[in-house]
């Protein structure tokens, strides 16, 4: 065999020795676990724990008033809870809500996500001006609502008699005290979906919309066909976080109302608050929280599931 043979053939190619196996390596598998095992035991102690504690204590009659030792009742507070006409007024109140102030404040949240939007020459009192009620606790913001709608010394009914008006008792009227909380939980939420929404107003491209004038389309139908579409995912954020938060409405009817007048305002988290911590009854009140987690976790899989089948289409 020739020198010119040898170099036209390939030469072989041996594999190379495998390495031998640390006593200390692990698969990959295995390091995965490892690795999302401080985020589970969190998990566990902060969301797994607490839910089973709360399962548990439903299914006891557990009464810190009157000495009585609790004792295993089984479903019976859920049976209870069902029959519980204060239940059905408190689920259709937090059902009324989540109806009136989840599309209320997706509406005011989109058109000011609009205006915060344009082209201002100095953006940042606009955009701070959105932070402002986002940033106010719960509780301060029903109290300022309260002072709004006072009788006697209330903003809106000072305004009513300049204009020559009779004033009303928004907040002893159950109709219109259910439409002052509706309207302060409005002005709260909004800012949270304007700031969403805004987030995804800064991804459409700015030549869609230069297209659209070149094209001869007016603003309303650069907003529907281009503006709408493109927002949409960030609307279904919005949607989704407001109306848990809506189902878990506490603090803005608590620090307007109480509840009232004739717990026309009350939701499910109040009574839960009523019977834990007015009335001591435990028992019950975890059968009502463990109504409204489920409730909570119900929605939260629907929304997921919409967002999986979009993903996968």
């Amino acid at each position: 065999m020739t020198t010119a043979t040898l170099l036209k053939e390939p030469l072989p190619v041996h594999p190379a020795p495998p390495r031998p196996r640390s006593a200390w390596s692990i698969g990959e598998r295995s390091l995965g676990l490892l690795l999302l095992a401080p985020a589970i035991l969190l998990l566990a102690l902060v969301v797994l724990y607490p839910v089973g504690r709360l399962v548990y204590a439903s299914l006891w009659d557990m009464r810190l008033s009157g000495g009585a030792e609790a004792h295993f009742i089984g479903l019976r507070n859920y049976a209870d809870l069902l029959a519980d006409v204060d239940v059905r007024h408190a689920a259709l109140n937090t059902l009324g809500y989540v109806i009136v102030t989840v599309p209320g404040a997706l509406i005011v949240g989109v058109a000011l996500a609009l205006v915060a939007n344009l082209s201002w020459r100095v953006k940042w009192p606009v955009r701070l001006a959105l932070l402002l009620p986002w940033a106010l606790p719960m509780s301060f913001s029903g109290l300022i609502f309260a002072w709004f709608f006072h009788t006697d010394f209330g903003v809106v009914n000072d305004l009513l008699r300049r204009l020559g008006m009779a004033p009303v008792s928004f907040l002893l009227s159950p109709t219109w005290s259910f439409v002052a909380v509706c309207l302060a939980s409005i002005w709260k939420a909004s800012s949270f979906v304007a700031l969403i929404v805004l987030a995804g107003l800064q991804t459409v491209p700015a030549e869609l919309y230069q297209a659209a004038r070149l094209d001869g389309a007016s603003r309303w139908a650069q907003f529907r066909h281009i503006t709408l579409p493109l927002i949409t995912p960030s609307l279904a954020v919005a949607a989704i976080f407001r109306t848990l938060a809506a189902l878990q409405t506490f603090d803005i009817p608590y620090a307007m109302t109480q509840g009232g007048p004739a717990r026309s305002t009350e939701t499910i988290a109040m009574l839960i608050q009523t019977n834990a911590i007015d009335y001591l009854d435990v028992g019950y009140a975890s059968a009502l929280a463990v109504l409204l987690f489920i409730t909570s976790l119900c929605v939260s899989l629907l929304h997921l599931r919409r967002v999986y089948r979009e993903a996968s289409a």
